[in-house]
């Protein structure tokens, strides 16, 4: 692994700017936080005005919007999946690269306004040379030896890294020591995150509870007796990928001087599902030999905590289910017999690109398993030449949805133009951009069959780009605010 030398500037739009010097060899994390909960329908942007396109991240409330995401960053990024939830907007960049360096601004927007939040300057230089590092660690080692005895008495910053899993009942991460230890030593377990949580702390010869982290409650252990044999090591109970990142362990002596300090990176691997768009359904496997009780709960989540199908009292409970997965998810049968917890989704489009989270809970609602999977599911491609009589641009879904269904199709490109509009129960040419009018046609009893293929005539060159199918439900009475219910992509080449 490379270490790469990272210098930041927060530059807060209401504040002076502020310099920190710092090491950092795989990841960093762009601060930004701003309070959510008042805006409508908010989305938070990171971005790079210096590139083109300009977009590092966004972020929307139905899950992550990367469709206009600049190529550079594919796959290098990511924002906590509640964050318009708890105010955290913080970007987290990984495979840090020498290009990378630049201005980085978060913005939020809702349906009223955009603000600028914050702008981060990221400066990434190459490690020291070979010949630098050796003569550096030769004088170190010169001149002071006398005090290494000291210096690793009190201080460890040895990054341990532990893989697991995701399914695995708990992950250990260690952190011993052969130094005594008093008694009245108070030991502290942080994740580092940009609040930096309490995950556990031990004092006066117990857990202290009431200072941890709701988000670690339950789900953290020490073992008793630790400082008899110097094993400070945490037992974290049914790791997910919201978990990964470094966990650090500090030891203080009753006067609050730190006697030790050490990190631990935490590695959650997610099983991959990978289909193409189009196929009838998916399975997301979840499979335990642990016995299940009766009166267990299953419940399957997605990435933005949306609830995607739940089990409970030997049937299924649709109307716990959120409307966007409603009436395209499956279980088995008898399902505690052989274990198998595993979930078909019906119909998958890119919409669904997301990590699903299957828990299984006691009659008393404590967690037994925690599994997940990672869903991808290939953008639909359509290509035709110029001059053919008409191009379909295929979705299919379920049917029986509601009367009151929104059906959007629009062309995805430099600016979002409405091609086709269904709604009411029959179209809205009048709402359809100018230079798609006469163009366009959806099958007849739509929201019945589930056939929301757009067929596109006399295609163009001009034509080419991305199309989004939107389904929406408008809900409320007072204040109206629109339902994913489905969704899609297709991108469309016509060649000259």
């Amino acid at each position: 692994m490379k270490m790469l030398v990272v210098f930041v500037i927060l530059v807060h739009v209401s504040q002076h700017a502020s310099a920190v010097d710092m090491y950092e060899g795989d990841h960093f994390l762009l601060p930004c936080e701003f309070p959510t909960f008042e805006l409508d329908d908010p989305t938070v942007a990171w971005s790079r005005y210096d590139l083109s396109p300009s977009t590092v991240h966004q972020h929307q409330q139905e899950g992550d919007d990367l469709k206009n995401q600049n190529q550079l960053y594919r796959d290098r990024t990511s924002m906590r999946t509640d964050a318009l939830e708890t105010g955290d907007l913080s970007l987290n960049l990984t495979k840090l690269q020498l290009s990378d360096s630049g201005t980085y601004t978060c913005s939020i927007r809702s349906a009223r306004s955009e603000k600028r939040l914050t702008e981060v300057q990221l400066q990434v230089k190459e490690q020291f040379p070979s010949w630098a590092k050796a003569l550096l660690v030769l004088l170190v080692l010169l001149l002071v030896t006398g005090v290494l005895l000291v210096h690793f008495r009190q201080y460890f910053m040895s990054v341990y890294q532990v893989e697991v899993d995701s399914g695995v009942e708990s992950a250990l991460l260690p952190c011993k020591t052969i130094v005594h230890l008093p008694k009245e030593v108070k030991v502290e377990w942080k994740d580092n995150s940009i609040f930096r949580r309490m995950v556990h702390v031990y004092q006066n010869g117990s857990d202290q509870l009431l200072e941890q982290h709701q988000f670690y409650r339950g789900r953290t252990e020490m073992k008793r007796n630790l400082l008899k044999p110097g094993d400070l090591s945490l037992t974290l109970k049914y790791p997910t990928d919201r978990d990964r990142g470094t966990f650090s362990c500090t030891v203080y002596n009753r006067k609050g001087n730190i006697l030790m300090k050490k990190q631990v990176e935490l590695k959650v691997k997610v099983q991959q599902v990978e289909v193409d768009s189009g196929v009838e359904s998916v399975l997301l496997p979840c499979e335990t030999t642990v016995h299940l009780p009766e009166d267990v709960k299953v419940e399957w989540t997605d990435s933005s905590n949306w609830k995607v199908h739940v089990y409970q009292k030997d049937s299924d409970q649709p109307e716990e289910q959120h409307q966007f997965y409603r009436g395209r998810t499956e279980m088995k049968r008898n399902l505690l017999k052989p274990g198998d917890l595993s979930l078909t989704l019906k119909y998958p489009t890119d919409e669904d690109i997301r990590t699903f989270t299957c828990t299984v809970y006691n009659g008393e609602g404590n967690i037994l398993m925690k599994k997940q999977v990672e869903l991808k599911v290939k953008v639909c491609q359509v290509e035709v030449e110029e001059g053919v009589e008409s191009v379909q641009l295929p979705f299919r879904t379920t049917g029986d949805l509601p009367e009151d269904t929104r059906v959007e199709w629009e062309h995805e490109e430099t600016e979002f133009m409405t091609v086709h509009k269904y709604q009411n129960g029959c179209d809205q040419p009048l709402l359809q951009n100018q230079f798609y009018r006469d163009r366009t046609e959806m099958k007849r009893n739509l929201l019945e069959t589930g056939d929301l293929s757009l067929t596109l005539k006399n295609p163009k060159v001009r034509d080419t780009g991305r199309y989004g199918c939107r389904v929406y439900r408008e809900e409320g009475y007072w204040i109206r605010w629109k339902t994913l219910l489905r969704g899609k992509t297709v991108l469309l080449q016509v060649k000259g």
